[in-house]
Parts: C-alpha cells; structure tokens; sequence
C-alpha cells in the first residue's frame, strides 16, 4: 500500500456539485476522496487521539474530538448545541458569552430535508447547504429564517409534535428513501402549527421569517453502489479498516465491507494509504 497521507483528521470537506465531492483534511494534507472511488483504500488508527481545541493527547475522545476538560468547559459542547431550546445565555450562565454571540446569536434556519424520510432540523444560515450534505439529504428545503440559535430551538420544537428530528442511518447508507414533495410538506407543518409560531413571533417580532418562496434543493452523493446490508467500522475495535471505496454519503466512507463515519472519528490520528 502507497501512503496518502498521516495525521490528525477532521470531518471532511464537502462542496456542492454533481455529484458532491469529498475532501479528507490528514494532517496539514488535504486528499481528493472522489478521486478514489472505485479503487482500495486503507485507514490505520495509530492510537493517538488529540483534542481538536486544546491538541492534548487524550484517551477518549468526547463530542467527535474533544477531551474531556474541553467538553466539560466549551460551549459548543454544551447541552444546548443538541437542544438549542435549552439555550441558556439570557440567564447569563453561557460557557463562553463570546462564543455565544458569534455562533449562537446569528441567522439561523429551520429546514425540511430528505435523509431516510421526512425530517425537521435547525442549522446555522452559513452552514447551508453543508449541514444537508453532512447528513446525507438527497432533499433539503429551508422553511423559516430566525435571529438566534434558541428561536430556531423552539421553532424547531413545535414542528417536532408532527415530523421527526432524527434521519434513520442505516436506511440513509442503503439509500433506502424516496423523493418527497418538501413543499407541499412544508405547507401541511407550516398550517399544523400556525397557532403556536404565530404565538412565537409575537414574542419576538421581526425575529422570524417564513420561507414560504424557497424551492428544495436536489443532492446527489458520488455512490458506484449503496450497500444492501450495513455493517460499520470500529477503529477503537479494529485499527486497520478498508477495501473498494464504494461511494462517500454523509460522511460516512462506503466500502464494499463496511462502512465508517469519519466524523466519529475527528481528531484520530490515521495513515491513509492506497494500493
């Protein structure tokens, strides 16, 4: 096997296009995953895992890179990044008020998308449309434009009594999902909680914005063959994985023996290697 490259990973990078291409940061290198698909691939985990804030050497890694001094203190590891409703910083108990204000009280918004079915979920506005590739929507469609991470929590809250906020993985790497009319969804959740949001935006005027005019976006992931039976990588488990590179959807790798989230495994120190 030829090196590619050795070091600490992060989750890959994604730029939309047809299909999406895929970008693996190693270290200071940056590799061209599409370029691989349809070849052999190896991941070796060395055994070092370091921190992605802090860079210390850490046994576990916590909240996909973390140790565990760093997510005890961080705000972007507190409970509200997972339940932005749970917000916090109007109390004044924010981790990091600074942080807060840069990544929290900015545009966000509340989407439909299509992973393994119909779903609702929140991401910041400059994180569209990564968000929709990072979970391996075939579908995504904007539906609300708001002012702070915890106005689309509880936006996020009111459309979650009628559609789900969780994408089913296995069902998303089996590409077992069919195209849905996310419009015509938006408009049926949209009249379903019309009471409750217009009771929102009356307590936060001009804080949120119907996107009652946006179009769904189509995505389309560099896939030879999607699985029909899922089995997943474990590095802590098994430090050497690989084969025939399949496809890339989420970020999750596809080969023709299993799969792997490479999120999972941010701040893991790999070699990647190629024969």
């Amino acid at each position: 096997m030829q090196q590619l490259a050795h070091g600490q990973i992060t989750k890959m990078k994604t730029t939309l296009a047809t299909p999406v291409t895929y970008h693996l940061p190693v270290g200071d290198q940056l590799i061209d995953m599409n370029a691989w698909i349809g070849k052999s691939l190896e991941l070796e985990y060395t055994s070092e895992i370091h921190c992605i804030h802090c860079g210390r050497l850490t046994k576990k890694s916590f909240s996909q890179g973390y140790c565990f001094p760093c997510m005890r203190s961080l705000a972007q590891c507190d409970v509200c990044i997972m339940s932005p409703e749970k917000c916090h910083y109007a109390a004044g108990t924010c981790r990091e008020p600074v942080w807060g204000e840069t990544h929290c009280m900015i545009d966000h918004v509340v989407y439909l998308s299509n992973a393994s079915g119909l779903k609702v979920g929140i991401t910041r506005a400059s994180q569209v449309p990564t968000r929709w590739i990072d979970q391996g929507a075939i579908q995504a469609l904007p539906i609300l434009q708001v002012a702070t991470r915890h106005l689309s929590g509880l936006a996020e809250v009111l459309f979650k009594a009628h559609v789900s906020d969780r994408t089913q993985w296995q069902r998303m790497l089996k590409n077992d999902v069919m195209p849905l009319d996310l419009e015509a969804e938006r408009d049926r959740l949209l009249e379903l909680v019309s009471r409750e949001l217009a009771a929102l935006e009356a307590e936060h005027p001009g804080q949120i914005t119907p996107l009652t005019s946006a179009e769904a976006l189509s995505i389309r992931y560099p896939v030879l063959e999607y699985p029909t039976r899922v089995k997943s990588f474990n590095l802590d488990k098994t430090p050497v994985v690989g084969g025939t590179l399949m496809g890339i959807k989420g970020q999750y790798l596809i080969f023709d023996q299993g799969v792997i989230n490479l999120r999972k495994y941010t701040g893991y120190d790999l070699r990647v290697s190629a024969g």
